[in-house]
């Protein structure tokens, strides 16, 4: 299975210049902790629930002023729809990341893979093995 069919396709965005305030409420809003940055519709950076609390929160930064810009990941890890899962699992372990952002051949947003979706992709393929073995076994005897 490649990336784009096990990655989340509606993913909340913001800009760089949005201000952290801004993108605090659309958290709320979506109830989502984590937003991709994007510009003309390619991904920039990441910012999340915890980037807030740390970046600007505890630097007593004003959040009505403090741009996305001055406190997002930049550069995030980046990788393509058609890419095996496998190589997913080893590039989130190779740089310690909980979420890829994926993209086209035109190196566009298109989705979002969380170590989430990968728990339950990996549950969900489990319970498939263990009923097929539960026919096997209701076949044997």
């Amino acid at each position: 299975m490649t990336v784009g069919k096990a990655c989340t396709r509606i993913v909340v965005t913001a800009h760089p210049e949005d201000t952290v305030q801004e993108v605090a409420k659309r958290m709320a809003q979506y109830e989502v902790g984590t937003l991709i940055v994007t510009e003309a519709h390619k991904p920039v950076g990441i910012i999340t629930d915890r980037d807030l609390v740390l970046r600007v929160m505890a630097k007593e930064l004003r959040p009505q002023e403090t741009t996305v810009r001055a406190v997002m990941t930049g550069n995030p890890v980046c990788i393509s729809e058609y890419t095996p899962l496998e190589e997913a699992i080893v590039l989130m372990r190779g740089y310690g990341v909980r979420r890829l952002i994926v993209v086209n051949a035109k190196k566009e947003l298109v989705g979002i893979l969380s170590l989430d979706d990968l728990l339950l992709l990996l549950g969900e393929e489990q319970q498939a093995v263990a009923g097929l073995m539960r026919t096997a076994r209701s076949h044997r005897e």
